[in-house]
């Protein structure tokens, strides 16, 4: 499916505790609703329309991304397993992101159930389904949508951030940190640009999560500028 013949988008972002989501047309973003709670999936009327394209992010801390030449689909789980513990009961999947030349290898069982109920509820307009894939996939796949030089695309949810940076075409970083709060995760999203060498007082920060008003004043302290995509 080309861009012309997307009509509307619904991108949907579930974590543990809620799910938000974001339309969008044509002419541009219609509509944002922030957090929900997960009792609202069945009532909320945006979710019995059918769109002409449908996404579906998980929040999972799981994730790690390989070159494509080093991975075989055979090893998935025991490459995955190297970085996290991975339970038999956990199913472990993995998704290409060409424009990286590598290849997503994750598990979202422990992210819950929720993400298949939203799959089977929002249908492409087609009648097909949506298929679940990482908040991480999105992040990476959002990049390119960003104007400037200096890429830095932030979601937190559920008690971990994830942050993806790149330079250009060039991916410097793309990682999960456990951050029971927010200031724990501005912590990270600092360290992270440290490293880098990157400084916050002349870059952007772009956020996929709803933020709320104190989280958008802390971060404003400290950045060029601050959005949410």
């Amino acid at each position: 499916m080309t861009m012309k013949d997307i009509k509307d988008r619904i991108s949907i972002q579930v974590g543990l505790s809620g799910y938000s989501f974001r339309i969008q047309t044509v002419d541009g973003i219609e509509h944002s609703s922030g957090w929900l709670s997960a009792e609202r999936i069945f009532s909320t009327p945006e979710f019995q329309k059918r769109y002409s394209d449908v996404e579906v992010s998980v929040f999972t801390p799981k994730c790690a991304l390989v070159p494509s030449q080093f991975h075989q689909p055979e090893t998935s789980r025991q490459m995955l397993s190297e970085v996290f513990t991975v339970t038999d009961d956990e199913s472990v999947e993995f998704v290409s992101v060409p424009e990286f030349a590598a290849v997503l290898l994750f598990s979202a069982t422990s992210a819950g159930t929720m993400s298949r109920v939203v799959s089977e509820t929002v249908l492409r307009t087609d009648g097909t389904k949506a298929r679940p894939l990482p908040e991480t996939y999105y992040m990476l796949k959002q990049l390119s949508d960003i104007p400037e030089y200096n890429k830095i695309l932030a979601s937190y949810k559920d008690g971990f951030l994830y942050l993806v940076i790149a330079q250009g075409k060039s991916l410097l970083l793309s990682n999960t940190f456990k951050a029971p709060d927010f200031t724990t995760a501005q912590y990270f999203i600092f360290l992270a640009m440290k490293k880098l060498q990157l400084n916050p007082e002349v870059s952007s920060l772009f956020f996929r999560t709803p933020l709320n008003s104190e989280q958008e004043i802390s971060l404003y302290h400290y950045f060029k500028n601050v959005e949410q995509i």
